[in-house]
């Protein structure tokens, strides 16, 4: 089955802190359409571990992101 935002990618994204402080910066990490939009700058953000601000993502997590934008960035 292909990876989803709403299923794989949204729970990545906790609310408290990286929901809440992107929306301060002026981007919404709980949206598929600006998460979608701006997926290759997350993307270099997550792999250089600049993002999330408390730390870097495991790299399973990373490739999974990355996955998701390879297969087509679906709903």
């Amino acid at each position: 089955m292909a990876l989803s935002f709403a299923r794989n990618i949204r729970p990545l994204f906790r609310d408290q802190p990286d929901v809440s402080t992107m929306k301060h910066m002026g981007l919404d990490l709980s949206s598929y359409e600006e998460v979608k939009a701006k997926a290759a700058a997350i993307h270099s953000r997550l792999e250089d571990g600049t993002m999330p601000c408390d730390g870097a993502w495991p790299k399973e997590q990373v490739a999974t992101f990355k996955h998701w934008i390879d297969e087509g960035m679906e709903p």
